[in-house]
């Protein structure tokens, strides 16, 4: 099914490359004649990006500036971006495109009215390559302000191959069954799985995907804007079903004590690290950048995935995140901006990282054969598959001060439920005060 368009796309960027042409996937900012329409002038860019996610996205700045003539820059924020960014344009210092991780974060500025509209060719990219679904969480009523540049698949479970084999299991279709595999793993010498608790965005995931599959995409879409309330009998139901491994020693490496310790690199490396001591771990499939980068393991051999199973029947999750591209009123050069945007929107700029590892792209122009390996590119084409299906990460959908802040919040309750999975009932009611008060808060 692929080939005629990866024929397509080929054809088509040797036309770009030849004659400096608008082409397939949107425009590329490159003046006919081979001119740099932007040289002399430098585009500010701001994410949350480090270590190789900042390296790799600087090779895609790096093609922009050879197409274009501009320069670029580069700032990590950190996780607080909604801070450094405010402090910044307080400061006269606001940088020209922000990569923004959550929705509830573009929300905000959008509010604040320190975003600009993307440009029609920017849109016009979006509406042909993009499933309707990131539109949506890209605008903010009908303005679409951001471009999902970097997408993640949080609905992978990631396992060595020959801890499964060892144990006698194979990739379980359901949720029960995993929970019974587990058990099962554990009997041969291993833990089932290494959970992240120390960081509290895993947890929230965790709780995303067992909620999509057993609630439903319709009353996720509820939770995820408070208009169903974190009380509702489905977030009961979820969390009792969250706690039935959390509160299982033989399923958790090392019991909650251990996992309220582990981050997530650790709990990568309590799998693929030179001493294992879990046979999986569910995360999305960044999993696999730590897994080979860190630990040297050969993804499709060493490591590998199945799919978050369904739970109670439901449908198997397709669970995302990403970054947005935003262009900010306030940057010195926001028209620059507004063409890196543009180039960011096309197959070549995804193909730039997606060669380099560590990434998915939305954009269904973008060939699977791209992707450096097999792993990679069934991981791809799920997402895509997946379609208007996909449901984003819900605690980035939420308010930063209920969904994406550590220590308080969805992440720190989800810590507390980790600790003691008890009382689902209350911490549920937990949430819920939680929740009201920083949707009230954001107005």
């Amino acid at each position: 099914m692929m080939r005629p368009r990866i024929a397509l796309l080929t054809g088509c960027t040797a036309l770009v490359l030849a004659l400096g042409a608008t082409a397939c996937g949107g425009a590329t900012p490159t003046a006919a004649g081979g001119d740099k329409p932007l040289s002399g002038q430098t585009v500010t860019v701001a994410g949350v990006w480090t270590g190789s996610e900042q390296k790799n996205f600087q090779k895609v700045l790096d093609a922009f500036s050879e197409k274009t003539g501009a320069k670029t820059q580069f700032i990590s924020t950190g996780d607080n971006v909604s801070t450094v960014i405010g402090s910044k344009i307080e400061g006269g210092n606001a940088p020209d495109v922000v990569m923004v991780p959550q929705v509830g974060v573009l929300q905000q500025f959008a509010d604040k009215g320190w975003l600009k509209p993307l440009s029609a060719a920017t849109q016009q990219s979006v509406d042909a390559n993009y499933a309707p679904v990131w539109k949506t969480y890209g605008s903010v009523g009908s303005t679409l302000y951001g471009l999902y540049f970097k997408a993640a698949h949080k609905s992978t479970v990631w396992y060595s191959p020959d801890a499964l084999a060892q144990a006698g299991v194979s990739a379980p279709t359901s949720y029960d069954q995993l929970l019974k595999d587990g058990h099962t793993v554990s009997d041969s010498g291993l833990a089932a799985f290494a959970v992240a608790g120390e960081d509290g965005w895993t947890l929230t995931d965790w709780f995303e995907n067992v909620y999509l599959s057993q609630a439903g995409p319709e009353k996720y879409d509820a939770l995820a804007t408070h208009k169903l309330k974190w009380t509702d009998a489905s977030v009961v139901k979820a969390l009792g079903t969250l706690g039935k491994l959390f509160k299982d020693k033989q399923l958790v490496a090392g019991g909650a004590s251990t996992a309220l310790n582990t981050d997530f690199p650790g709990s990568v490396e309590k799998v693929f690290g030179p001493k294992p001591e879990a046979a999986m771990v569910y995360e999305g499939d960044f999993v696999a950048g730590v897994a080979h980068d860190q630990f040297g393991r050969t993804i499709g051999k060493d490591a590998n995935f199945f799919p978050f199973p369904p739970v109670d029947g439901g449908k198997a999750p397709v669970v995302s995140g990403g970054d947005a591209a935003v262009v900010l009123k306030n940057g010195k050069n926001s028209k620059a901006g507004m063409q890196l945007l543009e180039y960011l929107a096309t197959p070549d700029a995804a193909g730039v990282w997606a060669k380099a590892g560590g990434f998915l792209s939305p954009n269904k122009a973008l060939a699977l054969d791209t992707y450096g390996d097999e792993v990679t590119r069934a991981t791809a084409k799920s997402l895509i598959d997946a379609g208007d299906s996909v449901r984003f990460d819900m605690s980035d959908q939420a308010p930063a001060a209920f969904g994406g802040t550590k220590g308080v919040g969805e992440w720190k309750l989800l810590q507390d439920f980790l600790r003691d999975p008890s009382d689902p009932k209350a911490t549920a009611a937990d949430l819920e005060t939680a929740a009201a008060k920083a949707y009230q808060n954001r107005g």
